[in-house]
């Protein structure tokens, strides 16, 4: 990805949060010759000192064989994002846009049976915890739990990191917070969003 000076964030405790919170990723590798994605959870953990993610693909999605021969994944985690209109700014420009984004790189293991089950208790524990009558793995019925059978799981090493907040830091003072103001008062559900980001990084400088 890339990722002006400006736009690079770094800050691995800041990273790792943002893809607790935003972990419907896009795991892409080749398969097949061709580059494939599958939109999928995922959840970041830690395994013998390291961070690794860990999710799960169907059987019949031709990416689950890919990974036998081919074990180079990128994940792509995106938040946040919004057009920029230059109509904000008190000067002519051109018109952007402001975005979130972390890139994954690293290498997958494949998981057998009983370490995908333990898997999906983690994926489902984490979702339903707010849900009024949260169900969990241990409780569906031995007929229903014959769906995993139908799922690749798969741990994926974490080589490297890349992530880019580009929050519109290249404008002074004033335009800057016409900018946050423009966006909170769009009915946008992503230009509010992107209006808190912005305001967290305002605190900061």
């Amino acid at each position: 990805m890339y990722i002006p000076e400006l736009y690079k964030n770094e800050n691995q405790e800041d990273i790792q949060n943002f893809i607790h919170q935003n972990g419907f990723g896009i795991l892409v590798n080749q398969t097949k010759g061709k580059l494939w994605a599958t939109h999928i959870p995922l959840l970041l953990e830690e395994k013998e000192g390291r961070h690794i993610l860990v999710g799960h693909v169907s059987k019949e999605n031709p990416q689950a064989e890919s990974f036998n021969t081919n074990d180079d994944v990128l994940v792509i985690f995106h938040g946040a994002h919004s057009y920029i209109s230059s109509s904000w700014y008190d000067h002519e420009n051109v018109p952007t846009w402001n975005y979130l984004a972390v890139h994954v790189y690293g290498k997958v293991q494949l998981h057998s049976f009983e370490e995908s089950i333990e898997e999906l208790k983690r994926l489902v524990d984490k979702y339903e915890l707010k849900s009024e009558k949260p169900i969990r793995v241990e409780e569906l019925s031995q007929k229903t739990m014959l769906q995993a059978r139908g799922i690749v799981s798969f741990e994926i090493a974490i080589t490297s990191i890349e992530a880019k907040k580009k929050l519109s830091q290249n404008r002074d003072d004033k335009n800057y917070k016409n900018i946050i103001s423009k966006l909170e008062n769009s009915d946008d559900y992503q230009s509010i969003e992107m209006a808190k980001e912005m305001k967290r990084i305002d605190l900061k400088m």
